[in-house]
């Protein structure tokens, strides 16, 4: 292990020396936990308005969908962008540039006359704010802090996720209260807070580097991020391959959904050929091939998109379902969110600050199995009256669990395995990989709830000798949200039945529903386990750091 000393004797020109290495910066860390918890916070406040965004804006449940991937999406596809700013301009002025553009997008938020300004409007601009205020938050860690003090820094950043369980439950009593529009005003309010809260942090050496911003590999990483989780968010509202009503346009006859995927893909790899020539030419590639090469380093981004994945289940698959289905009030699905953020703090800043010593192998591989647990035990919470609250809160418990053990080495894994100039800008990257995680969490999961519940109905009713041929036919042109029995009634009042058909087909709808949940649920639990494959790359004992 480096002492401070030698390794910043060791460091290369052009990078940032940590400040205050032998202490540990209390008032820093926590303005970039409040920060964190924001940017966590704009999430949770978007799952307690479900209910609100129905009634008020029209809302459907692929509008809801979309919703929450956009954040992530558009975030996704900029973060690297805004690693590289912060390593260019500084790491301080990207991170107020984004706190303010995430206050503006709440702002519009708050005042959306439509999902349509709701979605591409404030979620667009709060998933640009994000894009610069998340990396720069990790980005600022490695320049603040040093050895052990790193590692629990680190660790607090994670632990900010348990702590942001505070804010939903604030926010579910001010939507309660006053509605929607309060709750997103009330959260640019903390934004314009934290904003303030930034000129404390201490003056750091951060020369800016003297080398053109890598514009070439920004559009490529924005262009290809973007496409590739454009079309996996849309096949649930665009289809697999046959198009659905709500495909824009069609590739040679099928669903531009995969078409969409396909090409990102394709723009991603001519991104790494690209990025290879930069860094022959001397200068700051966007995405550094290091963060490919090394082992250590793609294990460590795998768990950061995997603890996202594992939110983005939650999101798309918990909040919905209590509060469309069970009928649980944002007060109640916000306690949720306080149950599982104390766990999730309680490990993320415990385990590095208790258990320096402890394996960050064995630590991830520990989490990786509580997150599938957790979601075990929201399949079986889920009933065809509602939910289970016992299994609910146990599930919670579990995922705060999973979550925060998972966090408490994710990105030191990452850093640890990185020189000093890497590891700082690793923010943008180890941030994307987060986004990526939630999107496809939201995407993935959502198709097959949305999906199984759809294509369950159907081929049930055609089945079923209670129903006429002439009445299951006329499903085909229902669009089946996930909601309670009274809204899949509301859903097929237009299709002329007998009342005993109608009976069958709410009931029928009923299991389905259920049964598209714990399968969704099931799929999430799967990927979560695959993750243990990524882990024999990671080294028993973390490295302070690499000059």
């Amino acid at each position: 292990m480096h002492t401070s000393t030698s390794v910043q004797a060791a460091q290369p020109a052009g990078t940032a020396r940590p400040a205050n290495a032998g202490r540990f910066l209390v008032l820093p860390i926590l303005v970039l936990i409040l920060a964190q918890m924001g940017a966590t916070g704009d999430n949770g406040a978007l799952s307690l308005a479900t209910s609100a965004l129905t009634s008020e804006l029209g809302a459907t449940t692929a509008q809801i969908q979309l919703a929450n991937m956009i954040y992530p999406l558009v975030g996704g596809a900029f973060m690297i962008a805004g690693g590289l700013a912060g390593t260019i301009v500084g790491w301080k002025r990207t991170f107020r540039g984004g706190i303010l553009l995430c206050a503006v997008g709440e702002v519009v938020l708050a005042a959306a006359p439509s999902m349509a300004v709701f979605i591409w409007g404030g979620r667009v601009l709060v998933g640009l704010g994000a894009s610069f205020m998340i990396p720069a938050v990790l980005g600022l860690i490695p320049l603040m802090y040093q050895g052990g003090n790193r590692t629990v820094a680190f660790g607090a950043i994670g632990a900010a996720s348990g702590l942001s369980a505070l804010l939903p439950l604030v926010l579910g009593v001010v939507m309660e209260t006053a509605g929607m529009h309060a709750t997103f005003l009330a959260l640019a309010g903390y934004f314009a807070l934290v904003f303030a809260a930034s000129f404390t942090l201490p003056a750091i050496e951060q020369p800016h580097e003297r080398t053109a911003f890598d514009s070439g590999g920004v559009v490529l990483a924005a262009l290809g991020l973007f496409l590739l989780l454009i079309g996996v968010s849309s096949v649930s509202s665009w289809g697999l391959v046959t198009p659905l009503a709500g495909a824009p346009f069609t590739v040679l006859g099928i669903s531009p959904a995969l078409p969409l995927a396909a090409i990102g893909l394709v723009v991603l790899g001519l991104l790494v050929v690209y990025e290879r020539r930069v860094e022959a030419r001397g200068g700051i590639a966007v995405l550094p091939s290091v963060f490919l090469a090394t082992p250590q380093v793609r294990a460590g981004l795998i768990a950061c998109a995997l603890t996202f994945f594992f939110m983005g289940a939650q999101s798309i698959l918990m909040a919905p379902y209590l509060q469309l289905v069970a009928g649980w009030s944002p007060v109640a699905v916000g306690s949720i969110s306080l149950v599982t953020g104390l766990p999730t703090f309680a490990f993320a800043l415990g385990i590095p600050k208790f258990l320096p010593h402890a394996s960050p192998r064995r630590v991830i591989q520990l989490g990786y199995v509580a997150m599938a647990a957790a979601l075990g035990l929201m399949a079986l919470s889920v009933t065809t009256e509602g939910a289970s609250a016992p299994f609910v809160f146990l599930g919670a418990f579990m995922a705060g669990v999973g979550a925060g053990t998972v966090s408490s080495h994710a990105s030191n894994v990452v850093a640890a395995a990185l020189p000093e100039r890497e590891a700082s800008q690793s923010g943008g990257i180890q941030s994307t990989m987060r986004n990526v995680g939630q999107a496809f969490g939201v995407a993935l999961l959502g198709a097959v709830l949305l999906f199984g519940i759809t294509g369950t109905v159907r081929s049930q009713a055609a089945a079923d000798a209670s129903i006429t041929p002439e009445v299951a036919s006329q499903l085909d042109a229902v669009s089946i949200d996930l909601g309670s029995d009274r809204t899949f009634e509301d859903e097929i009042a237009g299709i002329t039945m007998s009342d005993a058909e109608r009976t069958e087909l709410v009931k029928i709808e009923a299991g389905a529903r259920v049964d598209a949940v714990r399968i969704a649920y099931a799929v999430g639990a799967v990927i979560v386990l695959a993750g243990l494959a990524s882990t024999p790359a990671i080294k028993e004992r973390p490295h302070t750091a690499r000059a």
